[in-house]
């Protein structure tokens, strides 16, 4: 990424609206000001959601792999912290996404959320950027409160 791109990335919402591309780099970035509330959420999303370059297959990568990398429990990928951001997700309790990942364990939930029509895309979308925002909010609160080498921590 360019010292110019992580200039645009880092100022208000904005901005963004003049970068004419979006890497994978720089969806990476912004998911993680979203997470670190660098970047509003509802703004955030909103920009992720309505970019010329969006593509769901992309986001919802990274957004799986960050969620699966910032819960420590790896035998079914569930803790309090993952079950009360699924709880709190700011859609209604109703809608698809929200479902599937309130019913079925993590890694099944993720294997059907990846599948589901078009038309539920954006919503996933939202449902997993909030999920990471709380899951990785409590990782930097417990096990990086102290500091850590990650680098999407100090961005």
């Amino acid at each position: 990424m360019t010292t110019n791109s992580a200039i645009l990335l880092s100022k208000s919402i904005k901005n963004y609206l003049s970068i004419s591309e979006i890497s994978m780099e720089e969806f990476d970035t912004l998911i993680n000001q979203i997470a670190q509330d660098k970047i509003e959420f509802n703004q955030g999303s909103s920009f992720i959601l309505n970019h010329a370059n969006f593509e769901f297959e992309l986001v919802f990568t990274l957004l799986r792999n960050y969620i699966v990398n910032s819960i420590p429990e790896k035998v079914n990928y569930t803790t309090d912290t993952y079950i009360q951001a699924i709880a709190s997700i700011p859609l209604k309790p109703t809608l698809t996404p929200v479902v599937i990942l309130k019913s079925f364990p993590t890694k099944i939930a993720f294997n059907k959320l990846e599948i589901l029509r078009k038309d539920e895309q954006q919503k996933t979308i939202i449902a997993l950027l909030w999920i990471f925002k709380q899951t990785d909010t409590q990782r930097r609160n417990t096990e990086c409160k102290n500091g850590c080498g990650h680098d999407w921590h100090n961005i």
